[in-house]
């Protein structure tokens, strides 16, 4: 083998996680292979167009693009294509692309008339240039559907539930687990299975939310007994919170004794003392989050560490699930 690289923008906001997944992968005592880390040397003119260099030759190397999520969506897609673009003219052996959070994933199907699927656009876009992809907790993981090549999508729950029985286990006791949404019920149910198997009782509760419009919710009721328990929303994405902040406030109005709540993907976009009535907010690190009093970042960084280093050996990535 010619060697492994990681490439990453040293500049980016999600540096360190990307750095974190090269040192894992760099430390694994069984690894055989050299692998290097590349930063991306970026050229901006005056009119805004950028262009893109790997820093560090990658010929005939195994290359994986971590790309930086925390971008602006629009730049976030453009510098993807032109990374990606920047990578199949170095030649490599192979294109692996991780997306920390995979952007677009929302809108993921044709709700109306006269709409773009960006999910799909996505897809097909990566898919010209990738030989594979990664990711962790899809929106929808059917999206995988979308690329013509194997995209991998990575589940965040056993680590969740490793760094709840390490630090948290009182959140553990008389838990409920919770779905602010009908969507979400096989996430909570996953969840639950994953805790039966560590020994942890759990039941699930359903919210049901009505909208006005888009990031506004009208309604909300809970299906299911949360009072006197501990209740653990879970979502795959924190944007406004609008959602989250009506179902732990159902929640509280039905006798919930804590509230805590995990979004895998904690954007953020309405930062506000609401957050304050969750007793704990946890989130993982594939974006970097804002500074608020009660919230935890829960590292997936050697989820996909371990993750890159069986893809590049060749071994199964669903038996990195399935023991656990």
């Amino acid at each position: 083998m010619e060697g492994v690289m990681i490439i990453a923008d040293s500049k980016g906001k999600g540096y360190n996680f990307a750095k974190n997944i090269y040192e894992y992968v760099l430390r694994k005592k069984e690894r055989d292979f050299p692998i290097d880390l590349s930063d991306i040397e970026r050229t901006k003119f005056k009119d805004g167009e950028i262009k893109i260099k790997i820093s560090k030759n990658v010929r005939r190397k195994k290359c994986f693009l971590i790309h930086d999520s925390n971008k602006n969506p629009y730049e976030w897609f453009t510098e993807l294509v032109f990374k990606l673009e920047a990578i199949n003219f170095s030649s490599p052996s192979e294109i692996n692309v991780v997306l920390p959070y995979t952007r677009f994933a929302r809108q993921d199907r044709k709700d109306e008339s006269r709409v773009s699927v960006n999910a799909k656009a996505l897809a097909q876009v990566v898919s010209l240039y990738a030989t594979r992809g990664m990711t962790v907790d899809l929106h929808n993981p059917q999206m995988q559907e979308y690329f013509d090549i194997p995209y991998d999508n990575l589940y965040s729950f056993p680590v969740l539930v490793d760094y709840l029985q390490r630090n948290h286990k009182k959140i553990l006791e008389d838990l409920v687990v919770v779905t602010p949404d009908l969507g979400g019920g096989k996430r909570a149910e996953s969840l639950v299975k994953r805790l039966v198997k560590s020994g942890v009782k759990a039941e699930v509760a359903i919210g049901y939310k009505t909208r006005k419009k888009e990031n506004e919710v009208e309604r909300t009721m809970i299906i299911g007994n949360v009072e006197g328990k501990n209740c653990l929303i879970v979502d795959d994405i924190i944007d406004t919170g609008n959602t989250i902040i009506k179902t732990a406030e159902k929640l509280k109005e039905k006798g919930a004794k804590k509230i805590f709540v995990y979004g895998t993907h904690g954007l953020f976009t309405e930062r506000d003392n609401e957050f304050e009535i969750f007793d704990k907010i946890l989130v993982s690190d594939s974006l970097r989050c804002p500074k608020i009093r009660n919230l935890e970042v829960v590292s997936l960084a050697n989820l996909f560490g371990e993750a890159i280093y069986r893809t590049i050996i060749g071994e199964s990535l669903s038996d990195l699930f399935d023991k656990k």
